[in-house]
């Protein structure tokens, strides 16, 4: 899947969601082309991640993570996995808001397995 339909399907998951889930996410979402290696291992490549900065809250996603990881995937394939990850990231974004870290506790907990698994 070239990087333009991921776009186009990305905005059809975007819109599945509701208006107040954007509150304060004034970056928006943001699909590059690059693909962003793990710093955790070699094999683990970051699909999506939130960010919260001085220029504001923006959610990324990693076309080229995505066409490492999954481009052997069909479309519905790829799109359901685009739509897990965009919801992964929403959370972090709600859960800024509000002042909790559930999610980013989760993540360092799977991250600690994982390299657990490695030694």
């Amino acid at each position: 899947m070239d990087i333009d339909r991921m776009g186009d399907i990305l905005d059809q998951l975007a819109e599945e969601l509701p208006a107040e889930f954007y509150r304060e996410l004034n970056g928006g979402i943001l699909l590059v082309p690059e693909e962003k290696r793990s710093p955790y291992g070699p094999d683990l490549w970051i699909m999506g991640e939130y960010s919260r900065s001085s220029i504001g809250r923006m959610i990324r996603i990693y076309y080229g993570s995505f066409e490492r990881m999954f481009g052997w995937m069909d479309e519905a394939q790829l799109t359901e996995k685009l739509r897990e990850v965009l919801r992964h990231e929403f959370t972090h974004h709600m859960e800024s808001l509000a002042g909790e870290k559930g999610l980013e506790i989760k993540d360092a907990q799977q991250i600690r397995d994982y390299l657990e698994k490695r030694k």
